[in-house]
């Protein structure tokens, strides 16, 4: 028997870079039984329970970011004292002015951390200069935490709320470990009522919350990181090695993948919120289904696109000030949010393409009234998919050069010849594939009836269960942990 190794078991809990604290690792599972135990032993002593989740969250955000984990400090520190600031100021201007000081503040962090090596590589390359990037650390998650900072500052501008009188309710607020790296993007007037509350959580929050978990380490490591692993990244690493076929359905892999990554989080993070007694908002709501691309946006990251809506669309004026305008309020929203999701103008070009396409569909609806029948839905939902499909190609490809090759390869040498040989040599990729896609579009209802099954499940069935998950995870994941794809943004 072999002795136990002290400096191997504390090097789990130390940082390191390759090695984040995700929810679908065995460490965050175990170390996650014993902080909840702790958490319902404090959940009637208000404080002591708030200082408990908010050092276990700045922990978790160590694990992911290291030394970085004081920005979420310092950031939490700063806009609680601007929201003061806002609020109590007898002006109009002075209001604004502090407003614009906290704007400045976030996105300014924002935009040195995400966007200074590509202002310096666009900057490089008008100039004819040698292109060498800084070595700047991008902290996980750090475009999360910053839009949820802002709603906090902006509804107080706006006088949807007020501040909180505690530091500590706010900080709790911003750093709730759940939602912190990954979303929900959680607004302040949705949140900061529930931490005053008493600690509740019902029979039916607890099986909901028990559903979610399972459902999302499902989709995270059943199926987002088997296809990712075996099939997803060998495309688009070397797309010219594959035929178009291949890589036709290296991008349906894809969008299966970052749906079942996304929404796998975004489930988990609301099931293990509901665990501790508060709701977070809905994220995704099988947005393949939808008919259209403005319903695809109602439907995918939700928390980001209402954000967006919200707080940029409408302060460029919405649809208030004509339909040309209107046009341009959708394309210039769409633009920020590619920029969002990265500094690469294959991002940009992302976000134009579904800006454009936001303004055809408003159009088209417009000018045209298309029959509310089966047909037209199911023919509206093929376009849809198959649009976001292709704009998935320029989000994924990690260059431009890349993402024309998937598109060269699919075009001029799709070769349905090797479809049969194709099915048998990618046969296990396959039937995941299908799993999936049918998980996606089963009817509501069905989806509704089976979280009402486990939620009236009794105690021992919904641990049964979720051990089965857990086992199922354990005999099906690499050897290496696959973050989150949305950690890096």
């Amino acid at each position: 028997m072999s002795a136990f190794d002290l400096n191997k078991f504390f090097y789990q809990f130390a940082y390191h870079r390759n090695e984040p604290l995700i929810f679908s690792t065995g460490l965050f599972l175990w170390m996650f039984l014993f902080f909840i135990g702790g958490f319902y032993l404090l959940r009637k002593k208000r404080d002591p329970k708030l200082i408990y989740v908010i050092l276990f969250s700045l922990y978790f955000y160590y694990k992911s970011s290291g030394i970085y984990f004081l920005l979420l400090i310092l950031s939490t520190v700063v806009d609680y004292t601007l929201a003061n600031f806002i609020y109590n100021a007898n002006e109009q201007w002075k209001k604004k002015s502090w407003l614009v000081f906290s704007l400045v503040l976030n996105l300014g962090l924002l935009a040195y951390f995400k966007y200074t090596n590509f202002l310096y590589e666009i900057f490089c390359n008008l100039t004819q200069h040698h292109f060498d990037p800084f070595s700047i650390f991008l902290p996980v998650g750090v475009s999360f935490f910053t839009f949820q900072s802002l709603s906090y500052t902006i509804e107080i501008y706006r006088g949807d709320l007020k501040p909180v009188k505690r530091i500590l309710d706010y900080a709790f607020f911003v750093s709730f470990f759940p939602q912190l790296v990954a979303g929900p993007i959680v607004r302040a007037k949705d949140f900061l009522p529930q931490i005053s509350l008493p600690t509740i959580v019902t029979q039916a929050m607890f099986g909901e919350g028990v559903f979610l978990i399972a459902t999302g380490l499902f989709k995270k490591a059943i199926i987002s990181d088997f296809i990712s692993i075996n099939f997803v990244d060998r495309i688009f690493d070397n797309p010219t090695l594959y035929t178009g076929l291949e890589n036709l359905f290296g991008v349906y892999g894809y969008a299966l993948q970052i749906y079942c990554d996304f929404s796998g989080y975004s489930d988990m993070a609301i099931g293990i919120a509901l665990l501790f007694g508060f709701k977070l908002c809905l994220n995704f709501d099988s947005p393949y289904q939808s008919s259209s691309i403005t319903e695809f946006w109602r439907r995918w990251h939700i928390s980001l696109s209402s954000w967006l809506r919200d707080y940029l669309y409408i302060s460029l004026g919405g649809n208030r000030k004509g339909r040309l305008r209107t046009y341009l309020n959708q394309f210039l929203t769409m633009l920020l949010g590619g920029l969002w999701h990265g500094a690469a103008f294959r991002f940009v070009l992302w976000g134009a393409l579904h800006g454009v396409a936001l303004g055809v569909d408003k159009f088209i609806k417009e000018q045209f009234k298309i029959p509310d029948t089966r047909f037209f839905k199911i023919v509206g939902v093929f376009i849809t998919f198959h649009f976001v499909c292709f704009c998935w190609i320029f989000f994924r490809a990690d260059t431009m050069a890349l993402a024309g090759d998937v598109l060269s390869q699919i075009a001029f040498h799709f070769t349905p010849s090797v479809f049969f040989s194709f099915i048998t040599g990618y046969k296990n990729i396959l039937l995941v594939m299908l799993l999936g896609y049918i998980l996606h579009f089963i009817p509501k209802n069905i989806e509704f009836k089976t979280r009402a099954w486990v939620t009236d499940m009794p105690l021992q069935a919904k641990v049964a269960l979720m051990v089965a998950v857990i086992v199922l995870v354990i005999q099906v994941k690499s050897s290496e942990i696959q973050p989150f794809i949305y950690f890096q943004f």
